[in-house]
């Protein structure tokens, strides 16, 4: 397994795809500037370089020919995307931020794949942490399914459970800052302690953004992390990205190693001192990757 230095700035992002013309120059760039800050880039099916960024308003030849159809995890909300969406809009490419009800693995992917449903063209499923459960378990029929994106994400096998999957390796610390609410029609609603969100989900944040995040969490249902994963994983079928944070306090590094090796992963990206959201503190890294999915897509897998 290959790891090539890269710059973790918003100016300097990293690639792993189909083969480019200016391969050598490419990688030459990649050299003089990657040793700042020591990015992790792992090309599963393909050569890591330099990314040739236009502008953020530039029209690309794929603009708005892919749709890109979002799921947050538990302890968040659909708006947790929002930077990214921007990103991403302003580029020219349609986006779908679905709000996941968090309820269990069956009913969250048959919700998510009914809004996936009444969407046309090739189409780009991205998932931040559970929102992975809910992209692997998507009915494969429901669309023109060309891509996946895991932002942190669970990228969970048949019979596997989320909480199976976050327990396989140490160092997730999630479990004792959890706390929840009984509810009157049976089971639990587990939100994370406000006074722990900080340190424990966002840490790479700023307090007040963390503060605002905590109030606003979605809670999920207790039972959803023992329920096991859908029995056809899109990831065995469909290519895979991978975004992750070094300092992962939710799910392990380790975990998120294991998933991308297993998914046989188009790229798989690490980004030092990062913590669970990645998308919310590297959201320019997190869109770029995105769109390089939805460039693939366009092209055709």
């Amino acid at each position: 397994m290959t790891h090539i230095p890269l710059s973790q700035g918003d100016h300097v992002e990293s690639t792993a795809h189909e083969a480019a013309p200016s391969r050598r120059s490419l990688l030459r760039a990649t050299a003089a500037v990657g040793t700042a800050a020591g990015l992790s880039v792992v090309g599963h099916a393909g050569t890591a370089h330099a990314d040739d960024h236009a502008p953020a308003t530039a029209p690309h030849p794929w603009r708005a020919a892919a749709t890109i159809v979002t799921a947050h995890g538990a302890f968040a909300e659909s708006s947790s995307w929002d930077e990214v969406v921007t990103i991403l809009q302003r580029r020219g490419h349609h986006v779908v931020s679905v709000a996941v009800p968090l309820r269990g693995v069956a009913y969250d992917s048959t919700y998510f794949s009914d809004v996936v449903g009444t969407l046309t063209g090739p189409l780009v499923l991205v998932g931040h942490s559970y929102g992975g459960v809910i992209i692997s378990s998507a009915d494969p029929d429901a669309g023109d399914i060309r891509g996946l994106v895991y932002v942190s994400g669970l990228a969970g096998d048949t019979g596997e459970t989320g909480a199976g999957l976050v327990g396989k390796y140490p160092g997730s610390t999630l479990g004792p800052t959890l706390t929840f609410v009984n509810l009157s029609s049976g089971g639990r609603d587990l939100y994370i302690d406000q006074a722990q969100y900080h340190a424990q989900f966002c840490a790479d944040l700023s307090s007040r953004k963390a503060a605002q995040m905590a109030t606003s969490q979605r809670p999920i249902l207790e039972s959803a992390f023992s329920e096991p994963f859908g029995p056809h994983p899109l990831w065995k079928s469909v290519p895979s990205r991978f975004l992750w944070g070094e300092l992962d306090r939710n799910i392990p590094r380790r975990a998120h190693q294991f998933m991308s090796r297993r998914a046989g992963a188009v790229e798989a990206i690490e980004v030092p001192g990062a913590s669970h959201v990645v998308g919310i503190s590297h959201p320019r890294l997190t869109a770029a990757l995105i769109e390089r999915a939805a460039r693939a897509a366009v092209r055709g897998r």
